[in-house]
């Protein structure tokens, strides 16, 4: 599991020398309901410190690799639970998703990450990043394996029988309707505005612990403005609009994960995350629940979870072949 969620017992860094040395009492409520039904940890793994970036530079304990295609990046900030999946290390993992953080290291290293409906899994016991934008999910090899982490009741769905529409230029073996669908850039001062709150004390406390690569960005989030948060709360309240909007008369929408290819991995990322992360943030600004799959996205309505994943498993068989 990504070490965002606190284990009882087991050191919890968060990916920061901040918490080098924190054990917590208590694990996270989503750990302690997996353990309840059976499932065993065999280990935490890295991601970008405090889960604020789209690929896995970690200058405390070190990048993520990309086992799947060497010299590329694993993505991030859950790149070490996409790795260690793709690595045959764990047959899924836990992931955390604010921004892309399930499905971009998902992209990146050819497995499949679902970011379910906000609220769908407890985050209790898992470090903030953007409280109203974060979600937790499944990464697994397979469509089943999130599935059966998350122990839905998915329906048998023939794509035929969906009206699907596309958006962002994808380009995939189903058809599907072309349709103008909202992004989400001037939302992202509200989700920057809200890591800032996260981390005011405590960086002001420890800021000369945090590493290079994450401070530049905080000190910006810490500097949005009451009137720049403000215009992007009003932005998402469009976006919600003009979202349901756009796919008021299908399904399921279809688009690319990423809006470029994977990039290598000694890429900064400052220089990569506007196309890691342009066409997965709106689903976290949105709520909706997206399943990355094949390089691409499958996106429902908040609360279509089980839709989502049962569409994937059809996609997934229609990517295969």
């Amino acid at each position: 599991m990504k070490d965002l969620f606190d284990t009882a017992g087991v050191r919890t860094t968060y990916g920061s020398a901040v918490f080098g040395d924190h054990v917590p009492s208590t694990s996270a409520t989503w750990v302690v309901e997996l353990e309840e039904r059976g499932w065993v940890n065999v280990g935490k793994v890295n991601l970008y410190e405090f889960a604020l970036g789209t690929t896995s530079h970690n200058l405390h304990f070190g990048d993520v690799p990309n086992p799947r295609f060497p010299g590329l990046t694993a993505g991030g900030s859950s790149g070490g639970s996409a790795a260690a999946v793709a690595l045959g290390e764990a047959d899924v993992a836990l992931g955390t998703d604010t921004g892309g953080s399930i499905r971009i290291p998902a992209a990146c290293c050819g497995i499949v990450g679902f970011k379910p409906t906000m609220g769908l899994v407890p985050i209790d016991g898992v470090f903030p990043c953007a409280p109203s934008f974060d979600h937790a999910g499944p990464m697994a090899r397979d469509v089943a394996g999130c599935i059966e982490l998350l122990g839905l009741d998915v329906p048998e769905v023939a794509l035929s029988d969906l009206s699907l529409a596309c958006a962002w230029g994808v380009d995939v073996p189903v058809r599907g309707t072309e349709i103008e669908f909202p992004l989400a850039g001037d939302v992202e001062p509200a989700a920057d505005r809200e890591v800032g709150d996260v981390h005011r004390e405590l960086y002001a406390e420890q800021g000369e612990l945090y590493g290079d690569n994450v401070r530049e960005y905080l000190e910006a989030a810490l500097a949005v403005t009451d009137a720049e948060y403000e215009a992007a709360v009003r932005a998402r309240g469009l976006l919600v609009d003009r979202a349901g909007s756009a796919l008021e008369r299908y399904d399921l929408l279809i688009t690319p994960t990423l809006a470029g290819p994977v990039p290598a991995a000694d890429v900064p990322e400052e220089a990569v995350y506007e196309t890691m992360s342009r066409f997965t943030f709106p689903f976290n600004a949105l709520g909706w629940p997206a399943l990355a799959i094949g390089g691409v996205q499958l996106v429902g309505r908040a609360g279509t979870d089980a839709l989502v994943l049962g569409a994937g498993l059809a996609l997934e068989a229609a990517l295969a072949g």
